[in-house]
């Protein structure tokens, strides 16, 4: 079953908890505390799996979660750090905000990096770190922070180069099976295809090209006639567009009707996918009778839009080739495969309604608590210089440090979050 859509749930591991303990051994006086720190929450990582063109692995499960962090112990003992846990997806998968749609990342760079979607919570303090001169005996310890969470959803776009549209039973199918290893099922009725298929094909060089038959194109697709509104989609990042038609007419439709609807479905789906290049593929001349079919106008009309036409046949390999090796030199000069930038950054998922914030004022200090603010806390680096910066884009663009003038925090004033004090500075 071919699934290319997936709404998923994913959490990343709560941080462990700090320990409260004191070194109590035979002939030491006075041990002191020896609370070990907790472990850190296990990540939420995408990662590419090279033998999959499917989501079908989301279609009954929806949450995924990754491990706790483990708490501290006595002697100084650090909790485990939570194991993170990998979600594999197949190549050109786009992850996406659940709630606002944007990209989040797309599964299909060059370097086919792993993709942090959540960070794990940081492991809490020992009451180790707490002891001083004058507070020896700390009897608290801090709690680990909450992992991140997020709702998602996975969206399927096909890695191919050429994208292979048209009426059903137009012969797609066939083509790809005959120039590819791909093994589509063909059959004489109309959606016999219901789901995309890939096919590498080879070139004689080192390079060949990859090859998608998108099914189910006909007028009304970009408003969900049919099967080709589920499917193009999968035609977003084609190079190239081969334009099948039945030039026989054994089945009475008019090729140059054909072209002219379904391209029509193409820009309202997409301007830009429509304005790729496109080459014209007459299939089944073995069936062809010119007597009775209008060539000179046909090839006029193509040759009017300014597209490549080639005459084939899928059942007798007539005219593949030639198509095959005019597509591989056309891809050389085109630009690459499309890829999705981010469109979300990371402090947006801290910008936004529902995010209760209090402020409370004691003498020059300002105190700023909130829930979103503690989780917050436990993803930043204050040692780090861009840490901080992401730091102060979030209270920014939340809205914190307008909050703080209209409570009166003027320059000089002491602002305090959760234990992290700073100088407010307009």
């Amino acid at each position: 079953m071919f699934i290319d859509q997936a709404k998923i749930e994913i959490k990343a591991g709560d941080g462990g908890n700090g320990a409260v303990s004191f070194r109590r051994e035979k002939y030491v006086a006075a041990g002191g505390p020896d609370g070990g720190d907790g472990g850190r929450g296990g990540n939420v990582i995408f990662r590419i799996d090279e033998g999959t063109n499917t989501l079908l692995a989301f279609r009954y499960r929806h949450k995924f979660a990754a491990a706790r962090g483990g708490d501290g112990s006595g002697a100084k003992f650090h909790g485990a750090n939570g194991e993170d846990l990998i979600v594999m997806v197949p190549p050109g998968t786009l992850i996406r905000d659940a709630e606002s749609g944007k990209v989040l990342h797309d599964m299909s760079e060059d370097d086919g990096a792993d993709y942090l979607a959540c960070k794990g919570g940081r492991g809490g303090w020992g009451n180790k770190h707490f002891a001083t001169a004058t507070r020896q005996v700390p009897m608290f310890a801090k709690n680990g922070t909450k992992g991140e969470e997020k709702t998602v959803v996975l969206e399927l776009k096909m890695l191919a180069d050429v994208g292979i549209c048209g009426y059903p039973s137009v012969g797609k199918s066939s083509i790809l099976a005959r120039i590819s290893a791909a093994k589509p099922k063909i059959a004489d009725y109309h959606f016999t295809t219901l789901s995309p298929n890939l096919g590498v094909v080879r070139t004689g060089g080192e390079h060949g090209f990859v090859a998608a038959d998108i099914p189910g194109l006909i007028e009304g697709a970009a408003d969900g006639a049919g099967l080709g509104h589920a499917f193009l989609r999968h035609i977003d990042r084609c190079r190239l567009l081969w334009h099948v038609v039945d030039i026989s007419c054994t089945e009475g439709r008019d090729p140059v009707e054909d072209i002219q609807i379904i391209n029509a479905e193409l820009k309202r789906y997409s301007p830009e996918l429509a304005s790729r290049p496109q080459i014209v593929v007459a299939n089944k001349t073995d069936a062809l009778d010119r007597e009775t079919v209008d060539i000179p106008a046909f090839e006029t009309f193509v040759k009017k839009n300014g597209w490549e036409l080639f005459y084939v046949s899928a059942a007798t390999g007539e005219g593949l080739n030639e198509l095959v090796k005019y597509t591989a030199a056309k891809l050389e000069d085109l630009p690459p495969m499309k890829v999705y930038e981010r469109e979300l950054e990371p402090e947006d998922a801290y910008v936004g309604g529902g995010k209760e914030t209090t402020i409370r004022r004691e003498n020059d200090t300002f105190f700023v608590e909130g829930e979103w603010l503690f989780n917050l806390m436990g993803q930043i680096n204050f040692d780090d210089y861009e840490s901080l910066n992401f730091f102060q884009r979030v209270l920014q663009r939340s809205g914190v440090f307008e909050a703080l003038e209209a409570k009166g925090c003027k320059d000089g004033h002491t602002v305090s979050i959760y234990d992290f004090e700073f100088e407010y500075i307009k």
